[in-house]
């Protein structure tokens, strides 16, 4: 399983870069998952749905199941975040993993750049191998425009 990482500060275009690489590589016919992180509290059901009930009623864990899809839902109650192997490995039968985020976490990423203000992550943080922007910069890395990434992706990751 490879591993693609998107990395950008808050408004960069992460989602949106990210979105257009699953979409080329889902049409190479590539199996592709993704794994999100989000830096405050999320939920994926809400008030009044059976699921809510049950987590309300205090289940650890909840499993939500159709013909269509299914969900797990694992209450951490505070205990430590998730690593991002311990999500991969949750993960089975995909070819790629497209993570946005886990900008920490040693997995090889591409930096999103929106705007100019020297704050860049590479410089920083571990294993960036490309970068994505508009604005010439003084680096060794590989810098793409928007629409010239997917083909990078496929030879690299």
């Amino acid at each position: 399983m490879k591993i693609v990482g998107i990395v950008g500060w808050k408004n960069s275009g992460k989602t949106t870069i990210a979105s257009k690489i699953i979409n080329k590589l889902n049409s190479k016919n590539f199996r592709v998952a993704s794994i999100k992180h989000a830096h405050h509290e999320f939920d994926i059901d809400y008030e009044n749905t059976d699921s809510f009930k049950h987590r309300a009623a205090g289940s650890s864990q909840v499993i939500v199941s159709s013909s269509k899809r299914w969900v797990k839902i694992s209450e951490l109650n505070n205990s430590k975040e998730k690593t991002l192997d311990e999500l991969i490995n949750q993960l089975s039968d995909v070819d790629i993993v497209v993570v946005e985020g886990f900008k920490n976490e040693n997995h090889p990423k591409i930096e999103i750049i929106k705007n100019d203000n020297n704050n860049y992550l590479f410089s920083k943080i571990k294993n960036v191998k490309a970068i994505i922007t508009n604005y010439k910069l003084e680096t060794n890395l590989k810098i793409f425009k928007n629409d010239e990434i997917d083909d990078f992706i496929l030879k690299e990751f």
